[in-house]
């Protein structure tokens, strides 16, 4: 039986500086499944272990109203309006593709919200509810 198509959703909030220990954001290091970090690739949100998924949806507006609460604090510093993200995402997502929208902070924090499809087309990473 194929699963239907939903989404996760993932968040991560830091120190931009970190983001260059590249090697512990892929999955093949042995670190990748404990580090807080986001992966290199959206997909592989869905190796991570199952507490770093922030929400599940099988609801498209559900899903980007929570995207865009999430993001809503950052926007102010972001040129993109929020409005075209959401129009992007309301498009893509329900095609099966990975929407994250990031975002450098003052004081060099960067912040990541990202609604991940499950299945997804890039990886091929089981559902992490079904692990």
């Amino acid at each position: 039986m194929a699963l239907l198509l939903h989404w996760h959703a993932y968040t991560w909030n830091g120190n931009g500086q970190d983001l260059q220990r590249e090697a512990e954001r892929r999955p093949t290091s042995p670190d990748f499944f404990s580090s807080a970090l986001p992966p290199m690739r959206t997909g592989e949100w869905l190796a991570k272990p199952t507490s770093r998924i922030a929400e599940t949806f099988d609801d498209i507006d559900k899903a980007l109203e929570w995207m865009r609460s999430e993001y809503a604090p950052a926007s102010q510093h972001d040129q993109i309006p929020l409005s075209l993200r959401m129009d992007q995402a309301y498009d893509l997502l329900p095609r099966g593709v990975d929407v994250e929208w990031s975002i450098w902070l003052p004081g060099g924090r960067f912040v990541k919200v990202g609604m991940i499809c499950c299945p997804n087309r890039h990886v091929n990473h089981p559902c992490p509810h079904s692990r």
